[in-house]
Formats: structure tokens, sequence, C-alpha cells
């Protein structure tokens, strides 16, 4: 048995809705998905198909992507913030995909015993420079091009911004996650990478704003992580801070694989390491 991971399938692209489906099955592993699966629910609902009938067991967290209030049918507004993740939440638990909502699952295969953690927490424009505030943060990131869809797509409702939502998640979520044994390794999963410092972004380096926040910068040692899963970067990559591993396990746009070689080569080994 193993646990394997991958994000960022991007499945509005009809090249990587192929490649999805000519995934051979892999019988008692586990997959996480770091979420940006897709825009649409016809699509998340695809993947979740799909995914369920090739591992034995599969864990989502929601992407940006997955967020943004994109209307399922012409003429007819789109779910939006909370509603839509909700929404998700009860699509994947139809095809018993595991989601941040539902009871943390526990590892028992090679490498020991670990807390499979997925969260959902957002971001709140903190990875920025010391001397850069809230308020002109993205007028400072387009001065150098870069801008993000969520500004126009990612619809925080209830709450008041972006920012609030990802406050409300922090603090729930570490409620949940103070719950966990002492001592007992985790697996942290989240779409936004953890640390700012492990953001490399060359094409885009003042990208960083919608990238996640620093209130987790921590976590991997906080709570007891072996292994932290993330994507959102398409930067595919393995980083160390201490003991712990950080794994970026981006797919992206059909330009930014292979796909003479197809999707099973870009699923990462997380357990056993």
């Amino acid at each position: 048995m193993k646990i394997k991971a991958i994000s960022d399938l991007h499945l509005a692209s009809p090249a990587n809705r192929d490649a999805l489906l000519d995934l051979p099955a892999f019988g008692s592993d586990w997959l996480i998905l770091a979420g940006d699966i897709a825009e649409k629910f016809e699509h998340m609902r695809l993947a979740f198909d799909v995914l369920t009938r090739k591992f034995e067991k599969v864990f989502w967290v929601p992407g940006n992507h997955d967020l943004w209030a994109i209307p399922e049918e012409r003429g007819r507004p789109a779910l939006a913030g909370e509603n839509r993740y909700r929404a998700l939440v009860n699509l994947a638990r139809s095809f018993n995909v595991v989601t941040p909502e539902d009871p943390y699952e526990i590892w028992k295969g090679q490498g020991g015993e670990h807390v499979v953690v997925p969260l959902f927490l957002l971001y709140d424009y903190s990875f920025r420079p010391d001397h850069i505030d809230r308020e002109t943060v993205v007028a400072w990131a387009r001065e150098e091009g870069a801008v993000c869809a969520d500004e126009m797509f990612l619809d925080p409702s209830p709450w008041k911004s972006r920012d609030a939502w990802c406050d409300r998640r922090i603090e729930e979520t570490e409620q949940r996650l103070a719950g966990i044994p002492e001592g007992m390794p985790t697996i942290l999963i989240n779409h936004f990478p953890l640390r700012s410092d492990l953001i490399h972004i060359p094409r885009a380096p003042r990208f960083t704003p919608w990238c996640g926040t620093r209130r987790t910068e921590d976590w991997h040692t906080r709570f007891n992580a072996s292994v932290v899963v993330s994507g959102h970067l398409h930067t595919r990559r393995t980083d160390w801070r201490g003991t712990t591993r950080f794994e970026e396990v981006s797919l992206g746009y059909p330009k930014q694989w292979d796909q003479s070689i197809g999707i099973e080569p870009y699923l990462r080994d997380i357990l056993p390491a």
C-alpha cells in the first residue's frame, strides 16, 4: 500500500480529462487530491467517479479554482462562497471521498501510523513584503504583471472578504488539530503552501499574496507533520524544513506536463517515503 498525491488536474482541459481516464487502477493505494481539480461540478464529479474506482481511498481539499463562482447552466446563478464549498463537500461524500469536514483517517501502512489531515485554509494576502500593506498589495502585485482571477471569481460570501473566510477556517481547524494525540505523526494536506519560503514562481514572483497565510508558517512543527502536501504553484518540487518533507504535487495545464507519458508518472509517493 502507498499514499500517492497529485493536485491541479484542471479538468476544464480536454487533454487532462483524457489522461485522467487513462490512469490505471492502483488497488489498495490511497490518493490525495490537493485541490484545483475543476471549476465545474460535472468535472469534479468525473474526477471523484474515476478516481474512487482506481484507488481504495481518496482525500480531497479545495483549491481556489474549485471554489470559483462559475455558472453551471446559462442563465442560472452560480453557487458561491461557503454554499459552493458545502456543495462540493456533499458531492465528494457521495463518492466516499474524505474532505476537510470529515473525521481524520489513520494510515497504518508502511511508514508507520500517521493521521491524514485534509485542510481548507485559503489565504489572507499576508505573504507579502513587510513594507506593503493589505490595502495596496493587489496594486503592488499588478505592477509586475501578477494578477489573480480569484479577485473576480472567488466570492467569499457570506464572509466580507477572503481574508475573513481564511481567518474563520484557521480558527476552526486549529481547534480540530488540537485533538490529535500528542506525538502522533501527521500528513497535512492543503492546496496552498503553508510557508512563504516554499514559493518559487520565477514567472510571477509577486503572485505570493494569493498563496497562503503567515499564520501557518509553524504548523509543520506545531502539529508534528512528517509530510506536508500542497499544490497551487504549478512548480513540482520536494523541499525539507527540519525533519518535515514538503511536496508540491501539481500537474498543471497541458503545456506544463508531458502528455506523451500520461498522468501516472506525476503521482507523487507520499508514504512510504
